[in-house]
């Protein structure tokens, strides 16, 4: 059974740009193809939530060989999307230079497709928050229908 929403994807202005890019790389060290969040929607330390867009283009570096004739988004970039949300979260939050690498991906379930076109929102809600070591719930959107769930853990590198 699917965890309750941690914030409700129609309540989120998908519009909205509180970080763009350049305060996003900022925080997150990926760069290029690896760059999966376009915005971030959604950013509250006081109920420890944040949410970010990764508009899944028609020429990623993906698409020609996943699947050639119905192009779904790898799981695995859903799972690192996850990760550079709260990567960012994690140097907005505590003002750290240092960015998060994967610890750990836990209770990962895929719900949906994703297909080139989409916007992917991703949705994440502290769980814990330490100086070396994060963790989050995350959750992950396209149209209001819930793609992918898990945790993710992070330790600072």
């Amino acid at each position: 059974m699917p965890a309750k929403s941690i914030i409700d994807p129609g309540s989120i202005d998908l519009q909205a740009t509180i970080f763009g890019p350049d305060e996003i790389r900022r925080r997150n060290s990926q760069r290029h193809e690896m760059e999966m969040l376009d915005r971030i929607v959604h950013f509250d330390p006081e109920t420890r939530t944040i949410a970010g867009v990764h508009v899944v283009r028609e020429d990623a570096f993906w698409v020609r060989g996943h699947f050639p004739d119905r192009p779904i988004l790898p799981g695995v970039l859903m799972i690192e999307t996850a990760g550079q949300l709260c990567s960012f979260y994690f140097g907005e939050d505590l003002d750290s230079e240092g960015i998060l690498g994967f610890a750990a991906c836990e209770d990962v379930r895929f719900r949906g497709v994703v297909m080139p076109g989409s916007e992917l929102l991703m949705v994440g809600e502290v769980t814990a928050l330490r100086s070396k070591l994060a963790k989050f719930s995350a959750q992950g959107y396209v149209e209001g229908e819930r793609v992918f769930e898990g945790t993710v853990v992070g330790m600072k590198i």
